[in-house]
């Protein structure tokens, strides 16, 4: 089916009348998260991870290889409604020197620095993004990264739901973050089974897990390839166990399949749960 979704997409950008509307392979925000548990060490690694990829031969390789020869990419750094920051808006990279200047355009983009988590928020945005541009992509796709769960706004399966009855897909790149590992309220020993279950979905849906920020450029550009190339990376054969969850926090409320058939055992509202817990600085 994505072939023949693609075929079209080529035949109708060669016939269809001119407009004002671009046609492209692949809408795709990338979502980075830019809350409090994020240091500015770990907030270059992300920037220049993600630069990195964009001027990767791996990345251009795939945007030159597909139908229509072109990507239309926008930049979100996420934390909270509030907060949330449009680095770089729609940019059409067909090419080496476009890749190269949407990677230079964010290496000189100062950081930004928010407070709570909010996934659902960077999700609603971000599909405002897609739906209100003048681009018509192939594939809509979110791609969101972060070290914890959601802990603000709406419940992050509720809007992945909404946001995937919209044909967007989302996919996601958690960072398995061990700093702090006992002192940190948010921690989520498996993370990557919370994006799973909770964050990501839609057709094609994957994850990219990197190991802690220092992996995160490796994962992105793999990450990326992937994306750009309407590829699905096999999952390991043994998924990570589910980790310790503190004794303050209530028992789970909001427990069910997620859309790939995957259930988070510990809830989607674990980060909810995680918040109104035994301590009370909110602010992460």
């Amino acid at each position: 089916m994505r072939w023949i979704f693609t075929i079209f997409a080529a035949v109708l950008a060669m016939t269809a009348p001119a407009s004002s509307k671009e046609y492209a392979d692949l809408e795709l925000v990338i979502a980075t998260d830019v809350s409090r548990s994020i240091d500015s060490d770990e907030a270059r690694l992300q920037r220049r991870g993600i630069a990195a990829a964009f001027r990767s031969k791996q990345v251009i390789d795939a945007i030159e290889s597909g139908v229509l020869q072109r990507i239309a990419v926008a930049f979100i750094d996420y934390s909270s409604r509030n907060w949330n920051k449009i680095l770089i808006d729609w940019r059409i990279i067909r090419d080496q020197k476009s890749a190269y200047a949407f990677a230079d355009t964010l290496l000189k983009s100062e950081l930004t620095f928010g407070r709570r988590t909010s996934i659902s928020d960077a999700l609603e945005q971000a599909a405002q993004l897609i739906d209100g541009n003048d681009i018509e992509g192939t594939r809509r796709v979110i791609d969101v990264s972060g070290d914890g769960p959601n802990n603000f706004g709406r419940l992050v399966d509720q809007v992945r739901d909404e946001t995937i009855a919209k044909r967007i897909t989302i996919n996601g790149l958690p960072i398995m973050n061990d700093r702090n590992n006992v002192f940190s309220r948010y921690n989520l020993p498996d993370l990557d089974n919370y994006y799973r279950g909770c964050v990501i979905g839609g057709p094609g849906a994957f994850l990219v897990v990197a190991r802690d920020f220092k992996d995160f450029a490796r994962a992105i550009r793999k990450k990326l390839v992937l994306e750009i190339a309407g590829l699905v990376p096999a999952r390991p054969k043994n998924s990570r166990k589910a980790g310790f969850i503190r004794a303050q926090i209530a028992p789970p409320q909001n427990v069910r399949p997620a859309p790939n058939g995957y259930t988070y055992k510990q809830g989607c509202d674990i980060g909810e749960r995680m918040r109104e817990g035994y301590w009370a600085d909110d602010d992460t």
